[in-house]
């Protein structure tokens, strides 16, 4: 599978790059934590350092300095994620497109995914609050939060008593129970136009209604990729990791250090581009018809 990947993005001419997995700085995202440890690296260099969640912000350091269009395929490590589809030490590809649009990403996504599953297969692409409209019968942009906790109680999916949650919180709950399972099937589904509040490293479209330029990619129920119109603007991005690290506070999670190389390179000028985060591991699951990500793991984290 990396035999045929490399061989896709050369002819393509997507330069294969390499970054740092350590950082002394990490995403403020209240919804991945990183592994952390502290270690004197170099008589100049001790303190706490992160295992990457994503090589995101040093490959936009990269296209901010002229690399034009890239890829990495590496390791990436979150905590507190393991089960069925979830390991916290995982496979990652990721790429950048200058001057793509979000829809001809999608179209290479799906054309490298295909590839690689040595099999064509039908694509379909449907918009967030379509999928919520006609599969729960909600709009995600004008639902009121105690309707969304009855959709969640009705579903049979929560105790919604024990849970204490926002907006985004509970459609999140409601798609990934309710809609994720039957996403995908027997074809490629590609779900774009994310509430503005889910944008995370993304772009905004004004709208009406405002959405974040972002898809995700499913199959057999499954989510696979990530991508985003990616945000530039270096003073939204220090807004949006301002709000992350409030959320992290609220919640009790520890005070990430924000990345400050990331947003002077942003501020420096990150060419107009597109992006996407693919797991590897989880493809193969699909290509070999794994049912437990361990199936396709040499050595799963008990074992390691």
């Amino acid at each position: 599978m990396l035999t045929e990947l490399r061989a896709f993005f050369d002819e393509r001419g997507v330069l294969e790059v390499e970054t740092p997995i350590l950082s002394a700085a990490a995403n403020p995202d209240p919804a991945i934590e990183p592994l952390s440890f502290d270690a004197t690296l170099t008589p100049a260099d001790s303190g706490c350092w992160y295992l990457q969640t994503s090589p995101e912000f040093p490959m936009k350091r990269l296209l901010a300095a002229g690399s034009g269009p890239i890829y990495q395929v590496c390791k990436v490590f979150r905590a507190d994620e393991r089960g069925r589809r979830h390991h916290p030490e995982f496979t990652m590809l990721e790429w950048y497109r200058p001057g793509f649009s979000l829809d001809a990403l999608m179209d290479e996504v799906a054309e490298l995914v295909q590839h690689l599953l040595g099999r064509p297969a039908g694509v379909e692409r449907i918009a967030y609050r379509d999928l919520f409209r006609e599969r729960l019968g909600l709009d995600p942009w004008d639902c009121p939060l105690a309707a969304l906790r009855d959709r969640a109680a009705a579903a049979g999916i929560a105790d919604v008593a024990t849970l204490d949650l926002d907006a985004d919180g509970w459609l999140d709950l409601l798609l990934t129970h309710c809609v994720e399972p039957d996403l995908g099937r027997g074809r490629l589904t590609f779900v774009y136009g994310y509430p503005p509040s889910q944008a995370a490293l993304a772009r905004v479209e004004p709208g009406p209604p405002p959405t974040a330029a972002r898809f995700e990619l499913y199959l057999e129920g499954m989510e696979l990729a990530n991508g985003f119109d990616e945000l530039c603007d270096a003073e939204e991005q220090r807004r949006r990791f301002g709000r992350d690290s409030a959320a992290r506070a609220e919640r009790g999670q520890p005070r990430l250090p924000l990345d400050e190389r990331l947003l002077a390179a942003l501020a420096a000028g990150l060419p107009p581009c597109c992006g996407v985060a693919l797991g590897l591991d989880r493809l193969l699951m699909c290509a070999a018809g794994a049912a437990h990500i361990d199936g396709v793991i040499a050595f799963p984290v008990e074992r390691a």
